[in-house]
This record gives structure tokens, C-alpha cells and sequence, in this order.
């Protein structure tokens, strides 16, 4: 008898795959927050996306990209994986809250959410689409590449470049956002708001380019 699928369940499958991802970049965030080196911070950071790849799990701007690639309720499945990773981002923080690292960690985040929330919604934008753009290289690169030594570069240089350039990234705000405690405030919630288009923008726009690129090449 052949077995059903369908239904719920694959979408409660994607949730949960979310709040995994949002855990795992929370972890890049905890340790870049607990370094003093900054480059050192934005190297280690890559164990979050390297995790999420390696696992495939559903990060939103590691998947926002195939938007208009992904097939009927894609769009769904992207919102369950927003909803999912801020979960995981946001359970990550409360969690750490209750450790004796809370008051380093919640100093810091304040400290980074104070500079990401004085900013204009223009610059956030900005910000948000070149992390965009990087996040879809980096994962991308980890599925296309066929070399060990491309995958895992195309993953770390992402995520190192990424955040040594200032850019920003929506899960990972919503990690520093939780520790901090700033949700209580309409300017966190419109920051956000912000950083997802932005990242969104900048992941589709490479990702149609490059194929639009690709077309006319094969065209020619």
C-alpha cells in the first residue's frame, strides 16, 4: 500500500527545521560576542551557517533566494521558516539569559542593537541587501561547488565578510535584538521589518541576475 504524504505534517517539519537554524546561528552570534577579536568573532560566527548547511536545514536567507524557484507554497514554507527562526533565535537568547555568561552577552548585544537602531531605515536596507546577496553566494556555493575546499570556503568567507563589513543579517539580529531586550520597542520591530526585505532584495536580485546572466550567454 502505497503511504501518504502531504498534509501538516511536512510543514511542521519546516518549522521545526526553522527554530534548529535560528539555534544554530544564535550559537555564531554567542561566540561573537564573546571574543574581543572581531575577526576572530566573524570566523567562528561561520559555525552557524556551516551547521545549517551541513544539515540542511531552513534558514530564511539561506532559501529566500530560490523564491522564484521554489514551486507551489514556497512562499508558505519561507514564512514558517521566518516564523521558525526567530523561535530558535529568540528561545537561544532567553535560554542564555539564565547563565552567568548573561551579563557579557546582554552588555554586548545592547551595545550592537543600540547602533542598529539609531540607524535610518535606508541604511539598514543597504546593509541588508549586500548580506543578501553574500548569504545566497556562501549557500549556494556550499551546493554547487564540488570540492570539499570550495563548499566550506563559500561558507565561511560568507559569513566572515558579511559582518567584518557591517551588513545585516535578519536571524542574527533577532538573536542580538532578544538578548538585548528590545522588542518592547516599535523601532526593533520596523528594523526587522527592514533587515528581511533588504536580505530578501539582495538574495533574489543575485539570484535571478546570475540566471538571467546565464540565458542570455546560452542564447548568444
Amino acid at each position: 500500500m502505497e503511504k501518504k504524504t502531504g498534509g501538516a505534517r511536512p510543514y511542521m517539519g519546516i518549522l521545526l527545521s526553522g527554530v534548529l537554524a535560528g539555534m544554530m546561528i544564535s550559537v555564531g552570534g554567542t561566540v561573537y560576542l564573546s571574543v574581543d577579536s572581531k575577526v576572530v568573532g566573524a570566523s567562528l560566527f561561520s559555525i552557524g551557517l556551516f551547521f545549517v548547511v551541513s544539515m540542511r536545514l531552513w534558514l530564511y536567507t539561506g532559501k529566500i533566494g530560490y523564491l522564484f524557484r521554489g514551486g507551489h507554497g514556497y512562499a508558505a514554507k519561507l514564512l514558517l521558516t521566518l516564523v521558525g527562526n526567530f523561535a530558535g533565535a529568540f528561545g537561544t537568547a532567553l535560554l542564555l539569559r539564565q547563565t552567568r555568561a548573561a551579563a557579557n552577552l546582554v552588555g554586548r548585544a545592547a551595545e550592537l542593537s543600540a547602533v542598529k537602531l539609531q540607524d535610518a531605515p535606508a541604511s539598514v536596507f543597504i546593509l541588508a541587501v549586500f548580506c543578501g546577496v553574500l548569504m545566497y553566494i556562501g549557500v549556494n556555493g556550499f551546493g554547487v561547488f564540488e570540492l570539499a575546499l570550495g563548499k566550506y570556503a563559500a561558507v565561511f568567507l560568507a559569513v566572515a565578510v558579511f559582518i567584518l563589513s557591517g551588513f545585516e543579517h535578519c536571524v542574527a539580529n533577532m538573536f542580538y535584538y532578544s538578548l538585548a531586550g528590545v522588542w518592547g520597542s516599535g523601532q526593533a520591530w520596523l528594523s526587522m521589518a527592514v533587515m528581511v526585505l533588504g536580505n530578501s532584495a539582495g538574495s533574489v536580485a543575485v539570484a535571478e541576475g546570475y540566471r538571467a546572466a546565464q540565458k542570455l550567454q546560452d542564447a548568444a
